[in-house]
């Protein structure tokens, strides 16, 4: 009995093979950056104040680094945040 053949996806999820992936996720951490999202720059996460401690470099996972560039560490914890879900303090 042979292996059932998969062809569906999840949503948010990026599969090994799609097409450079890497050149997309530093497209969006260097736009990022170019916007004043720099490590250690104060942020704030809806209310909650944060630092960026890091970018996001995932190209596989619920949260991928085109998606979700930002590392942003607050008093609830480290997460990884879009730019629009952040702004600059």
């Amino acid at each position: 009995m042979a292996a059932k053949e998969r062809k569906g996806s999840r949503p948010g999820k990026v599969h090994h093979d799609s097409a450079k992936p890497d050149r997309s996720i530093g497209a969006a951490v260097n736009s990022a950056i170019k916007q004043g999202y720099v490590v250690g720059r104060e942020v704030l996460v809806g209310n909650v104040p944060g630092l960026v401690v890091g970018y996001n470099i995932a190209c596989f996972g619920s949260f991928v680094g085109n998606a979700y560039p930002l590392v942003v560490r607050t008093a609830l914890g480290v997460t990884k945040c879009t730019v629009d879900e952040v702004r600059l303090v």
